[in-house]
């Protein structure tokens, strides 16, 4: 049995959840693996991220964002509201004063706290909708390809709004 790993380098938006379309660089990591039967496993190794399969989509809003991401967007809105207040305001618990405390000690602090910003670190949402959809998907390698339709695509997504920042999402081809 053969295994690869590919470390793909991608960057998050934020401001808003970032969908990034990963099919082309998994197919890429198939065909360079030399496997022809197995799997490929593609993983997110952020607590606030996720990987997910789901139609490619034609339509977009003005943004650019597919209409199901959209539509995924509004569904999870509503199981977990965009976090606005630092706790104990609003409907989060999360980040906790120990939180704060631990983040303010962090030698790079000044990133996750701008100024002392507690809000910058407010994403409790986002680690609740990475958990639901979660972090890895597994595909089948068939005669060297990806084995899935036409239209199935692979998303990593960043729930995290708080900021722009570069992601990894890991891809782990196994098989002979």
């Amino acid at each position: 049995m053969t295994v690869t790993q590919t470390t793909l380098q991608l960057q998050s938006h934020g401001g808003t959840p970032s969908y990034i379309d990963v099919t082309a660089e998994v197919k890429e990591a198939i065909t360079a693996s030399g496997i022809t039967a197995g799997t490929v496993t593609v993983i997110s190794p952020h607590t606030t991220c996720a990987v997910f399969f789901e139609e490619f989509v034609h339509d977009r809003l003005e943004d650019g964002t597919e209409f199901l991401q959209a539509d995924l967007d509004d569904v999870l809105e509503r199981i977990a509201p965009n976090q606005t207040a630092v706790p104990p305001e609003g409907e989060y618990r999360y980040p906790g004063p120990e939180h704060y405390a631990d983040v303010e000690s962090w030698p790079d602090a000044e990133v996750y706290l701008p100024g002392g910003d507690k809000t910058a670190l407010l994403n409790a949402e986002a680690h609740i909708k990475a958990t639901i959809l979660g972090s890895s998907e597994v595909f089948a390698v068939i005669d060297g390809k990806l084995g899935v339709g036409v239209t199935g695509y692979i998303y990593f997504v960043d729930f995290d709004r708080t900021r722009a920042r570069a992601r990894k999402c890991q891809v782990v081809v196994m098989g002979e």
